[in-house]
């Protein structure tokens, strides 16, 4: 197969060695030129040959992603996703050759312990640990599905605009099977859904969403009814009315600018459904949309797409071109977001520096209004159907939905024919929603389009992640209000940086949060902040 780059990479070439005792070995990996005889300095130039060229794999892939789904003419799907699906076979066989194999096998071997630094160390664990989820994956198989997505998203795109279910649905049957057969490789002793589970969140399952869910629709639930009875809302009038579309998008950049990103490292989008991503930690992108009747849904999706940037640039600039670039977990990355979101956000300390941003790009709306009137607008507790839209308070309602759909579908108790049954019973039980239309019900999202079931929970998770951190924050000796009233993040980001994103993938989530807040999840910290939060809103 050959490569972009117009070679082989070193490390997958082959030869024929001698052993000590005379007999021949074929295909032994040229960094191992003598058979039993370790060469470290070898090995190592081999591994920094692996990463370079999964590193350019990984460029071309996001970048194809991010551009395709904002500035892809509709004819080019299936171009898009050959190109997609071939890279897909070559990341295949640069991880699973038996050249691979060995090669991280003599770099993990106890002889070479002292010889590797931490880096190196956390490089050998993590292509070991996606070389295994991938090993056993039929290169043919994974190829397919990657056409498979591509083709979906468009179908998607085109379902939604025409609020046409009947005409995703046998899509998304398929995509069901794919995942089923390819978790059946992945693991096959485990259940489907758990596989893909872990692969977001690592050390996940089902039966750790379930007791986690359990614990926050415990206390959500009861919250909202007491809001119910209570009668009043506070008013949203001061965030109505139009809102040029040009200068929204203005809007956007500054409000990057004031999280903290630098605008010279960031590519700004048009797309249907907000998402963001990373090349290097020089290379952000944000996806978004504006709605000209709806500031507030531009305000958001920036805060909470940087927050993913933020984390990204935040990685230690030397892993990149490793494996190490990037988030450990749907999950921590989901953390980051719903922190700069919600956190920071829709605090009323930051509504001062936020509202200052909105004046200047809107004087004629906002000259009027005050911090606290804007606090209260953004922070408004009102079921509807919209999960991006949501309020904070039932936003993890929203994704119990979705994570209970996945289960059923993936156990084979449902079909995708039911989902939008599925979808707006569900509504109706916990939110008290009527679900108007497929396009505002189960075709809302992208992401079962783009094959990301397992990764839902990962939201929900986040924002307990992030209510811990945050916690720990203000422990220490954080001046919370301070900071986000002054308008200057950049204590809060340097904390970040140091407890949570310059690991990149270097640990794994569970260790991270332990070492940067000294506990393992506690789900109390996240319960207890939107319990204190909106009772105080509502003078509960």
């Amino acid at each position: 197969m050959s490569y972009s780059t117009g070679s082989t990479p070193d490390f997958l070439k082959q030869t024929n060695t001698t052993s000590a005792s005379g007999q021949t070995i074929p295909g032994m990996p040229a960094a191992a030129s003598q058979a039993n005889v370790p060469n470290p300095k070898a090995d190592l130039a081999s591994l920094d040959d692996l990463e370079r060229h999964l590193f350019a794999h990984r460029f071309a892939q996001t970048g194809m992603a991010c551009y395709g789904l904002s500035i892809d003419p509709p004819a080019a799907t299936a171009d898009r996703s050959e190109a997609q699906a071939i890279l897909a076979e070559e990341d295949h066989e640069l991880l699973c050759s038996k050249s691979t194999g060995d090669l991280l096998a003599r770099l993990s071997a106890p002889e070479t312990d002292e010889l590797l630094d931490e880096t190196r160390k956390a490089q050998v664990r993590v292509l070991t640990r996606d070389r295994k989820r991938l090993i056993d994956v039929p290169p043919s198989e994974q190829a397919a599905f990657t056409r498979l997505t591509a083709k979906t998203h468009d179908v998607w795109l085109k379902a939604k605009k025409a609020n046409d279910w009947p005409s995703f649905e046998p899509y998304l049957e398929r995509i069901v099977e794919a995942m089923r057969q390819l978790a059946s490789h992945k693991n096959p002793d485990a259940d489907p859904y758990d596989v893909w589970l872990d692969e977001f969140e690592q050390g996940s399952d089902h039966n750790f969403y379930d007791r986690f869910f359990e614990q926050v629709k415990d206390m959500v639930v009861p919250l909202i009814a007491d809001i119910a009875k209570a009668g009043r809302q506070p008013s949203h009038r001061c965030v109505e009315g139009r809102f040029d579309e040009r200068r929204q998008w203005e809007l956007a950049g500054d409000l990057a600018r004031l999280e903290g990103i630098d605008p010279a490292t960031l590519f700004l989008t048009h797309t249907e459904h907000p998402f963001s991503d990373a090349l290097t930690t020089n290379y952000g992108i944000i996806a978004a949309h504006v709605h000209e009747d709806d500031i507030l849904s531009n305000v958001y999706t920036m805060l909470h797409e940087g927050g993913h940037v933020l984390y990204e640039q935040g990685v230690n600039p030397a892993y990149n071109y490793t494996s190490l670039k990037g988030g450990t977990s749907s999950g921590m990355h989901e953390a980051q977001s719903r922190f700069f979101e919600n956190y920071v956000g829709r605090s009323e300390a930051f509504a001062t520096p936020l509202l200052k941003t909105l004046r200047h790009h809107f004087p004629g709306q906002f000259s009027r209004v005050t911090a606290r009137q804007l606090y209260l607008a953004s922070n408004r507790v009102v079921a509807q159907p919209i999960r991006t839209e949501a309020d904070e308070l039932t936003y993890p309602l929203h994704i119990l939905v979705r994570y209970e759909i996945e289960k059923l579908l993936f156990s084979g108790e449902a079909k995708a024919s039911d989902v939008p049954s599925l979808w707006a019973s569900r509504y109706k039980s916990y939110l008290g929603v009527r679900v108007p239309s497929a396009a505002q019900g189960a075709l809302q999202d992208t992401h079962w389009a783009d094959g990301l079931f397992g990764y839902f929970p990962t939201y929900a998770l986040g924002g307990a992640y992030g209510a811990q951190l945050r916690h720990t924050m203000i422990a220490d000796g954080m001046d919370w209000d301070t900071i986000l009233s002054s308008g200057d993040l950049s204590a809060i980001r340097s904390w970040l940086r140091e407890h949570v994103w310059c690991f990149g993938r270097s640990k794994d989530p569970s260790d991270i949060l332990l070492s940067a807040t000294g506990e393992p999840l506690q789900t109390r910290y996240y319960t207890d902040y939107l319990t204190e939060k909106f009772s105080s809103i509502y003078e509960l």
